[in-house]
Order: C-alpha cells, then structure tokens, then sequence
C-alpha cells in the first residue's frame, strides 16, 4: 500500500508536468488526465526507489525510450506499457516529455487546425492567408513542444531564434496531414534553418548531418558546420520525410533539377504554404 507522503509525491509529479486530473485509482496506481491532452498516465512506487509509469498511447512510450526502462510490472487496465525510473526527478522529467509528446502524436496538430479554422471564412484569398497562417502558428508551436524549445542540433533554447524548418516543404505535400505532421519538422537555430532550406546540409536517418560538397570552406567554418553535427531525439517517423529531403532538396556534386529550378526562381519552395483550405 503506498504511504501518503509517497502519494503525495506522485500527485505532484503529474501535477506539475500536465496532468492536472485526478482519475480513478486501480490497487496502487493513481490514475491521471489531463484538461489538454487526451492521454492517461498511472503512477506507482516501489519501495523508496522506484517509481513506476504507465500511459495509455503506445506511439507516446515509444517516445520516451532513454528515460526509463520498461517494466513488467502487472499494467492496470487501459495502460499500453509502463517505465521505471530510480528518482522523483526522473519521473518528472518522464512525464513532462510525455504530456509533451501527447500534445503533438501523431495527429494532435491537424485536430487542432481543423478546431482552430472550423468557424473561419475561406471565401477570399486573404481569407484563406489568414487559415495558412493559423496552421503555420501550430506546426511552430508542436516543435517547439517535440523538442522541448530546444534546437535539434545545438540545443540552443532561445525561443526568438529558434526556426520552425519543414523536411518537406509545405508546397510539397499533398495533404494537410502532411504539412501539419511534426515528424516532417525540426526546430533549427536560423543559419541551421537556412542550411537545411537551401540544401546545404541534410539529415540521414541516425541522425547524423550531412555537409553538401556545394558549401564553399569558408563558409563552413564562418557557419559552425566544419565539425560533426547530429540531430538528437529523431523518431523513426521523420524516415518518411528525411529521404525525401535527400533526393529532392540537398545539394550533391550533380545538382538536382528540381533543386536548380528552385535556385534560379530565387524563391523558397515553402514560401507560399498551401494548407487545402477551399
């Protein structure tokens, strides 16, 4: 049975970290909601050393390998998996990352551009440029939830100079699905952004970056881009973007047309986001 300072602890922790319903309780977990997401979590202890959590999405755990190790503990009913962490500290790191994956998996971003635009007028074309921008403001706004305000590459947490970069631009995509998804994004420092736009530099699937022959040395060095670089925090669904930025956006030593064309037109291929809003 868990002590009362333990219970305590453990509502404090979901508390804090957006999980600010208390649900029903099962034997020794505590159950809780949250009023922004739709996802349940279930919190233990075991002894004074470890404590247990368990959530209801199974892309979310997913999410969250590195900040647990899974346990076998008896799930209670609903649960999708369960981790253990040794502290207090960790279980409020796990869960802070988890209400932030909860927010943003996998199509939390298009339910909320269809509930933010439901009652918007799409008749003109200013009409509609106001709907484009209420899905750009989302899409910005799941990154910076994804990856934690923090640049995928430097880590730099200053939100003012942080980029909200598509893989595959939203002129691209075929869908607002697409265009709205945020494993088609990393949030970049602004000369990271402009290298990944431009085709300079891209991403393989570990995470590792990629330097294009085209980028003279010069500006390499003056760019920060001489040294390894790596994307940490990469999900295995940014796999359905990242080849696709490789072959149609990075620069190679046989520059790609599609690649030349847009060069030579002197504009982004994400300049004019086409959100189907008609």
């Amino acid at each position: 049975m868990l002590a009362a300072v333990t219970i305590t602890r453990l509502e404090k922790a979901a508390t804090d970290n957006g999980f600010d319903l208390d649900l029903e309780r099962t034997a020794d977990w505590l159950c809780f909601g949250s009023s922004q997401t739709s996802m349940r979590v279930w919190l233990t202890a075991i002894g004074e050393s470890q404590f247990l959590a368990a959530a209801s999405r199974s892309d979310v755990l997913d999410g969250l390998a590195g900040l647990g190790t899974v346990s076998a503990a008896p799930l209670p009913s609903g649960a999708a998996g369960a981790l253990a962490v040794g502290d207090i500290a960790a279980l409020h790191r796990l869960l802070r990352r988890a209400f932030q994956l909860s927010r943003t998996l996998p199509d939390a971003l298009l339910h909320d551009f269809d509930n933010e635009t439901a009652n918007l007028p799409r008749t003109t074309e200013a009409e509609r440029r106001v709907v484009r921008r209420v899905g750009q403001d989302i899409f910005r706004r799941g990154l910076f939830e994804y990856w934690d305000g923090r640049c995928a590459i430097t880590g730099l947490g200053v939100p003012e100079l942080l980029r909200a970069s598509h893989i595959k631009p939203w002129a691209d995509c075929g869908t607002d699905a697409e265009r709205l998804d945020v494993f088609n994004g990393l949030l970049l420092a602004p000369h990271l952004d402009a290298a990944f736009d431009a085709g300079f530099i891209t991403v393989t699937e570990d995470g590792t970056v990629l330097l294009s022959d085209a980028l003279p040395s010069g500006a390499r060095s003056a760019l920060g881009l001489d040294q390894s670089l790596k994307v940490h925090g990469l999900h295995r669904a940014h796999e359905r973007y990242l080849p696709w930025h490789r072959s149609r956006i990075f620069r190679t030593s046989v520059e790609n047309p599609s690649r030349m064309a847009q060069a030579d037109s002197g504009s982004r291929p994400d300049t004019a986001p086409t959100l189907s809003v008609g």
